[in-house]
């Protein structure tokens, strides 16, 4: 198992707890949520199951009563009520001679179909039985991270607080990648790991895609673009997967894609045709902030009501710049467009998405982890209306007076500073300074694939990182 030890160790003290206890492992699809579970456990559960996708309660019940069965006990008839489906766990609880009777319901959120009643059956198992005993350990997990949220951590019912232990299961990041490749003999260069996850983010179901003797180029033709590609329908299907009305949630994330800089809520309902002020797209948006999709941010000095909401799922920003535009059904798409200008159009923006992955990265790059420092975007008051209009996607406000002004750039060779682009930052950072009133010094901070090249204006940069610094651990 590469990384996840923080979680194995969360998993195994639960397991070795004195009392019985209520583990939830949420994170977005493909993450390994499963893999991490099963592995740790070593597939020793009293009871396992996983919920149905677009079953009907009837079917869901029956699937469950099989599962019953296949871990031992003798089940005559299939249930008519979850409250019933759990009095049989029950009994096959109480027959278990295991010191801890781990019983790990996958999919959970599959299982709560219309009118089930399945929430409230839950409630009543945990606090009218399993949690008066001391030897359950109840782990459930799914990848609709919302229903997660809502339904277990901000249930104001007979859930409310149960929950003992909390594992948010995160993509890997460049490191945990890099050793993922290592181990699985897929030689690819640091440059092809970056590149890699511009295009799938740290999800490791998509890096375990990879086959071993293609160039990470040729992978990702075959896996993307060539017909019977393994992720080449992932996009609807990894939407369908999560929500029940998958159209709304798309055309949301569609219509952020089309701004890189990210929109606040007024812009987002101008720029749709469908989505409209309501409650209903506050759900939407807080759904795809919880399952890893987008990202909300308060700009630098900025009052809540103009929150930015942003694209940084990796995958979605590849799909909408690719595969939507994939028309003549070109095997080898990828490969005959690298260099052309929708390929670098996209490079500078899914690394820039890469750097606000790898904050914790580039804090240490900075040699300020153990200083205290927030992380900011910023807009001048100007963005929407002036040509000199500014924004600084990453600020990190620290507690020793210095504010970092991040601008973040992808090259295959060393990144040229030239004379316009230096007044540019010159000019964006005086913006800054007037517009927030900071008293802070003022640090430009370069972060770019190799690094600048040390000419006239490299001087003039007060720190520079690179891909080399996002990949350390």
């Amino acid at each position: 198992m590469i990384g996840r030890e923080t979680e194995k160790t969360k998993l195994l003290e639960a397991f070795n707890s004195d009392n019985s206890e209520f583990v939830a492992v949420y994170g977005r699809r493909r993450v390994g949520k499963t893999y991490l579970i099963r592995e740790t456990f070593n597939n020793l559960f009293v009871f396992q199951h996983s919920g149905l996708a677009n079953a009907t309660m009837k079917d869901q019940l029956a699937a469950w009563v099989d599962d019953i069965r296949e871990a031992g006990l003798d089940v005559k008839k299939v249930p008519q009520s979850w409250l019933d489906a759990f009095r049989l766990l029950k009994e096959l609880i109480k027959v278990s001679k295991n010191r801890k009777k781990v019983v790990f319901i996958d999919e959970m959120p599959w299982m709560d179909t219309p009118r089930s009643k399945f929430v409230m059956a839950l409630e009543h198992f945990w606090n009218g039985w399993a949690s008066a005993r001391k030897d359950v350990l109840l782990i459930v997990c799914g990848s609709a991270t919302s229903w997660i949220v809502n339904n277990i951590f901000k249930n104001h019912g007979g859930l409310h607080n149960r929950v003992t232990r909390r594992i948010h299961l995160l993509p890997f990041t460049l490191h945990e990648c890099e050793l993922y490749t290592e181990v699985n003999r897929l030689d690819f260069s640091r440059y092809q790991l970056l590149v890699g996850y511009m295009i799938m983010g740290g999800i490791p179901y998509y890096w375990s895609q990879l086959q071993k003797g293609l160039s990470l180029d040729q992978n990702i033709d075959e896996l993307f673009f060539s017909e019977n590609g393994s992720l080449r329908n992932e996009f609807n299907e990894l939407y369908a997967s999560l929500f029940r009305h998958p159209d709304a949630y798309i055309e949301v994330v569609a219509t952020l894609g089309a701004k890189s800089n990210g929109m606040t809520r007024e812009d987002l309902i101008v720029s749709s045709r469908h989505i409209s002020d309501n409650g209903k797209l506050t759900q939407i948006l807080q759904d795809l902030e919880y399952s890893g999709f987008i990202r909300s941010y308060k700009g630098f000095g900025k009052k809540v009501r103009s929150t930015i909401f942003q694209l940084t799922d990796h995958f979605s920003i590849f799909y909408f710049k690719f595969l939507t535009k994939h028309k003549e059904n070109d095997p080898a798409f990828w490969t005959h467009n690298i260099g052309k200008p929708l390929y670098n159009a996209w490079c500078g923006l899914a690394f820039e998405r890469v750097c606000l992955a790898h904050v914790p990265q580039i804090k240490r790059a900075l040699g300020i982890g153990g200083i205290a420092s927030n992380v900011y975007s910023w807009r001048s008051r100007a963005y929407h209306t002036d040509r000199h209009g500014a924004q600084i996607d990453l600020i990190i406000d620290r507690a020793d007076q210095v504010i970092n002004l991040c601008e973040m750039k992808f090259s295959t060779q060393e990144y040229r500073l030239d004379k316009e682009e230096m007044e540019k930052l010159h000019r964006r950072r005086a913006l800054f300074a007037e517009e927030t009133n900071t008293r802070k010094a003022m640090h430009l901070t370069m972060i770019t694939t190799y690094g600048l090249e040390h000419n006239a204006y490299w001087g003039e940069i007060q720190k520079e990182i690179t891909a080399d610094n996002l990949m350390k651990e």
